[in-house]
This record gives C-alpha cells, sequence and structure tokens, in this order.
C-alpha cells in the first residue's frame, strides 16, 4: 500500500495556455483564492475531477501539509515536500478517468492551497461527479486521524504531523461504504466547552466551528450554506473530560464542568439542526462521558452511538487502525438502522 512515490513529483508541464482545468467535486470547506484556486486547512478536504486522456497534471502549493494523489481509486503519489508542487501522472490508459486529491495531515494554523487538475489538448474535461448521499463529521483527534500510521505509542509532533491521516480515520472509511461526500470539521484537543488540559480558554470547537480555515479567524461560513448533509457525526467530550480540572479555569468542580458539558452540547447541535433541516444527527460517546452523551443525545433528538474498547495503538494512545475501522462499524451499523 505505501510502495508510493513519497515526495512531490515536478514534470515538464504542457504550456498553461494548452491547459483545461476540470471542474470540481469538492468535499470540505474551502476558501477561494485568485486564478480560480482554493485555500483549505480543515482535515480530510478533498477535490475530485472526472476526464478523458492518457495523463492528467495535479498543481498544488502544500505548504506545510501532506497530500494523497489517486486516479480511478488507486493511490499514485504523496505530496509530502513543502511549496508549489505540478505532478504529471501519464500512461493511465483509455476511456474516462476520475482523479482525486486528500488532504492527509492536520492544519492547526495555515493552509493548503489547491490549483486544479489540468488536461493538455489530447484530453477532454468531463462534468464533476457528486455523490447523492453526503455526511459530516465533528469532533476531535478522533475525527483527524491523529497519528493514526505509527505503529507506536510514543512520537514527537514531528512525527505526529507526518504520521497524521485522515483518509484512513473513521469519517472518510465510513462514507466509502456508504457512497458519500463528507465533510471533516475536527481539530485535535478542542471540546464541547473546555480543551485538552484547559488550553485555549474560551475557544473549544464549536467557536472554531464556523470557521472556514480553522486557524484563521476569518472567513467564515456564509448563512444559507448550499452544501446540507443527509448525517451528521459528532464526537465531543475526549478533551473536556480527560484531564482534571487547573486551578483558575471556569469551573468549580467536575459536576460544574458536567453541567456546562451537557447545556451547551445541546444547544450546540439545536443550532446546527436549525441550519441542517431533516439531517439524523449520531453522537459518539466514549467510557467517561457515556452518561453525559445519552442525556444529551435524549435532549437534542440525536442517537447515541457507544464506541469502547480500543486499543489506542497509534501516537498518545490515539486510536489505531484497527480502532478506526471498528468506530466505522459500529457508526455503520447504527446509521443503517435508525
Amino acid at each position: 500500500m505505501r510502495s508510493l512515490l513519497l515526495a512531490a513529483a515536478l514534470a515538464v508541464s504542457t504550456p498553461a495556455w494548452a491547459q483545461t482545468a476540470l471542474p470540481l467535486n469538492i468535499g470540505g470547506r474551502v476558501a477561494p483564492a485568485p486564478e480560480g484556486a482554493y485555500d483549505f486547512g480543515w482535515p480530510g478536504v478533498y477535490f475530485e475531477g472526472r476526464f478523458i486522456g492518457p495523463s492528467i497534471e495535479v498543481v498544488v502549493d502544500t505548504r506545510a501539509e501532506h497530500l494523497a494523489v489517486s486516479v480511478d481509486g488507486v493511490r499514485k503519489a504523496e505530496l509530502t515536500k513543502s511549496g508549489e508542487t505540478r505532478l504529471k501522472l501519464d500512461r493511465l490508459g483509455p476511456g474516462q478517468h476520475t482523479v482525486r486529491l486528500d488532504k492527509l495531515t492536520e492544519s492547526q494554523t495555515g493552509s493548503a492551497r489547491f490549483e486544479g487538475f489540468f488536461v493538455g489538448p489530447e484530453g477532454k474535461a468531463l462534468p464533476a461527479s457528486a455523490r447523492a448521499r453526503r455526511i459530516e463529521f465533528i469532533g476531535d483527534s478522533h475525527t483527524v486521524g491523529y497519528g493514526v500510521r505509527s505503529a507506536s505509542r510514543d512520537c514527537t509532533q514531528a512525527q505526529v504531523h507526518d504520521l497524521t491521516d485522515t483518509s484512513l480515520a473513521f469519517g472518510p472509511i465510513l462514507a466509502g461504504r456508504l457512497d458519500a461526500d463528507y465533510r471533516i470539521e475536527a481539530f485535535s484537543g478542542r471540546g464541547v466547552v473546555r480543551n485538552y488540559n484547559g488550553v485555549a480558554a474560551g475557544e473549544p470547537l464549536p467557536v472554531l466551528f464556523p470557521r472556514v480555515i480553522p486557524g484563521q479567524a476569518e472567513p467564515r461560513v456564509a448563512a444559507g450554506d448550499p452544501w446540507q448533509p443527509d448525517t451528521v457525526v459528532i464526537g465531543l467530550g475526549t478533551n473536556d473530560f480527560s484531564t482534571p480540572l487547573n486551578p483558575g479555569e471556569a469551573w468549580a468542580d467536575l459536576a460544574a464542568l458536567h453541567k456546562d458539558y451537557r447545556a451547551s452540547y445541546v444547544s450546540f447541535i439545536q443550532g446546527l439542526k436549525a441550519s441542517r433541516p431533516g439531517a439524523r444527527f449520531f453522537l459518539i460517546a466514549g467510557d467517561t462521558f457515556a452518561d453525559d452523551v445519552a442525556e444529551v443525545a435524549q435532549r437534542a433528538g440525536a442517537t447515541a452511538v457507544r464506541i469502547t474498547n480500543m486499543d489506542g495503538g497509534a501516537c498518545h494512545w490515539h486510536p489505531s487502525v484497527a480502532d478506526q475501522t471498528m468506530m466505522a462499524d459500529k457508526l455503520e451499523a447504527a446509521i443503517r438502522t435508525n
């Protein structure tokens, strides 16, 4: 699986005047940039295009992110070097093809820029093809796929970055099984009202959620966003409760934290429901806050999905590939039966 081109590839390009940009199916939030480009920062953003022809060129400024390029569902390259990249894939065979660029790593600051898929005069651009079903995933590092490629729990921050792969997280796995387009709004270390060890007080996930790029306060998602999910899966709570309260935090004791978590979570879901009419909501319940999630689900009209017994074999005791697959299994069963 990993016998891939693990570097940015430079190719002799067809002159720009002879190229045709492919129409796009975009999964995830993006910010329009000059000359038809898009900036993006949330995990798991992807771009897809369809074409006829023997070759395709992918143009992207990776900045600090790692990205994967696939053709017809087969991963052809991983772009791991920073900076402007022009990757040309040729000898693709006759007929129609689908090209896809996936964001693998997490951007807590900054973003990458997608500049387009291009066919030369020997090819033909086709209309983009979107899927009928849409799922939105909202969460923390478990949803991000934090360090999921690691075979060890002991990781440096550089290793966490390089071994994070959102395409191996439960969201994209589940979306693939259900043939759904998806969006992911997830940020490691954030909770509903409290972040890991009390860091970044006042900026839990619901505060970041309206941003188009998570590390930037502006731009924000416009009212009446046309992208409407059929299903929303939320996994928040681990960071609210995984560390003891520190002196000076906003809650007098753990009981006050649990009360605030429940009330704020219900309010967050109710706000989401108002802008996502008809969507079904599923809430992931972990070991230490399952009762809280059960109450929130009952009050907010959602379904709680209990997920326990993970091996935590990835970086810093995060879900392994096996754990992520198990999470997708349990969510799939819940979605298909509710």
